[in-house]
């Protein structure tokens, strides 16, 4: 019988797991409104990894958790872009002063005071932004990853989030994509070389461990 894929990668070293750590913060990765509003050219329908985005929001404040948002902004005519930008040509709905209506966070998912936001102009959180010294200063060793889309700046993001020395936890059912195919092919190279993908009852359960372990006002 031909072995499985699976088979394969655990032949080849593939697929051992991390321990999450103490002290994680929650990472919302462009969760806005470009990904829902059906009049947008990045309309992911993505509706159910929205509705598991906020349960997961709404968990890490319950806890205190440390929370950061990113979200995209260019110059016009996208020139901080760079490559990026010309590779993407529906990446100029975050032009800045242009259909800010797809820019804004998605409802439910909006940053409340004392929860970081990060704009970025590339696909990873981590690059060309402060988010990896921030985190290295609060202590931060584990990141719990929900956001959009799951090929892209989610799969970027927990590459550079286990490059910068942070275990990247990304939830699958707070991640999403356009397309099944990539999403779940994203999801299986990442548990298989880079994170943890866990499911939304464990990321839940995590939270609240961590919670009860570090008590009040922690």
């Amino acid at each position: 019988m031909a072995e499985t894929l699976q088979q394969n990668y655990e032949k080849g070293g593939f697929g051992h797991h991390l321990i999450p750590g103490a002290k994680p913060v929650l990472l919302i990765v462009d969760f806005v409104q470009a990904y829902l509003a059906v009049d947008s050219p990045l309309y992911a329908g993505v509706e159910d990894a929205h509705v598991a985005a906020i349960r997961l929001l709404q968990a890490a404040r319950a806890a205190s958790m440390t929370i950061v948002h990113t979200n995209v902004e260019y110059q016009p005519g996208g020139r901080d872009g760079g490559v990026f930008f010309r590779k993407v040509p529906a990446l100029v709905c975050f032009e800045r002063g242009a259909n800010s209506k797809w820019a804004a966070f998605a409802r439910g998912l909006e940053p409340v005071a004392g929860e970081t936001v990060i704009t970025k102009q590339y696909a990873s959180a981590f690059f060309a932004t402060p988010l990896a010294s921030m985190l290295a200063a609060l202590g931060v060793d584990t990141v719990i990853i929900a956001g959009v889309s799951t090929s892209g700046c989610v799969r970027a993001t927990a590459v550079d989030c286990c490059q910068h020395g942070f275990i990247p936890l990304v939830v699958r059912e707070a991640v999403g994509d356009r397309a099944p195919g990539p999403h779940e092919s994203n999801l299986f190279d990442l548990q298989a070389k880079y994170a943890e993908v866990i499911s939304q009852a464990a990321a839940e359960n995590y939270i609240l461990q961590v919670a009860r372990h570090q008590g009040p006002g922690t």
